[in-house]
């Protein structure tokens, strides 16, 4: 069994090859007890091998628990970020491909989100209490660490990144240059669901002290207020030409039925009563 072996799944080691059968090679476990050799299976042979050779490899648990070998060598190590594809997801947790021969066990507890199967997410690979490789979503502070602050950006330049982290006010963005991008659900498509591992492309608006960024995915203002006119007509006809909201409306009232600043939302009033379209009355928008 595993328990009484000096090596265990998850573990990258170098072992001789002490005999070969039709099945494939059975590696040296360093015990003394032929039983408990560890077997490396044809199929999981990169390239054929033969007694005396020493070989890499990777060690997993097979379907009947037992301390299996694979040339197939994970791209990650103990400790490691990586972004990674979700292979499945069953009543235990999920199992993401971090390049080797199984895929390693994301707990229910280390999820953020809602994982489905083909979604990339950042994770980092660690041991559970039992010992076994295990992986978490809760990648937060490491990848802050590992972050560098931009560099030769302005306002208005645009960056692409992958989601790490979620919160009441955002999306955290780990960019492709390795910076730092927050950005406000307030710039974000109301309408467009952002999930954890989600790649997006977003305009900078401001360059913080630390080199971080905030970052929208609205479009610039003049183009945006086209936008934003276009989804208070929409709602006033959905109405029958009344809807109770105008410049008074509290902001978050604004937020939460057009999914925009009290301030656009403003700006695109005032073009809608410029061009004669609609006017207030009582606390009320009316159309014309």
């Amino acid at each position: 069994m595993e328990s009484n072996l000096m090596y265990k799944a998850g573990d990258v080691v170098t072992l001789k090859v002490v005999r070969v059968s039709e099945m494939g090679a059975f590696l040296d476990a360093g015990t003394g007890d032929t039983s408990d050799d560890i077997l490396l299976h044809k199929l999981q042979q990169e390239t054929p091998v033969k007694v005396g050779d020493e070989v890499r490899v990777y060690l997993y648990l097979d379907p009947r628990k037992r301390l299996t070998a694979s040339m197939k060598l994970p791209k990650m190590k103990e400790g490691q970020l990586g972004y990674a594809k979700v292979l499945n997801v069953t009543k235990d947790g999920g199992f993401v491909d971090i390049g080797a021969e199984r895929g390693v066990f994301l707990p229910y507890t280390e999820m953020l989100g809602k994982v489905r199967p083909g979604q990339k997410v950042w994770i980092r690979l660690y041991r559970d209490k039992s010992g076994r490789p295990a992986v978490t979503m809760k990648v937060d502070k490491e990848l802050a660490k590992a972050a560098r602050p931009i560099s030769g950006a302005k306002i208005g330049d645009v960056v692409t990144g992958t989601i790490y982290n979620i919160t009441k006010e955002g999306f955290f963005i780990f960019t492709n240059e390795r910076n730092i991008a927050f950005l406000h659900r307030s710039e974000t498509d109301p309408k467009k669901y952002l999930s954890y591992g989600e790649q997006v492309t977003a305009r900078i608006t401001f360059i913080r002290d630390d080199g971080h960024v905030d970052v929208s995915l609205r479009k610039q203002k003049e183009n945006a207020m086209e936008d934003d006119a276009q989804a208070i007509l929409d709602t006033l006809q959905s109405r029958n030409g009344r809807m109770p909201y105008c410049d008074d409306t509290p902001t978050e009232i604004i937020k939460a039925k057009f999914g925009i600043s009290k301030a656009a939302f403003k700006r695109a009033l005032g073009r809608l009563m410029k061009e004669g379209k609609i006017y207030q009355e009582n606390g009320w928008t009316i159309l014309k």
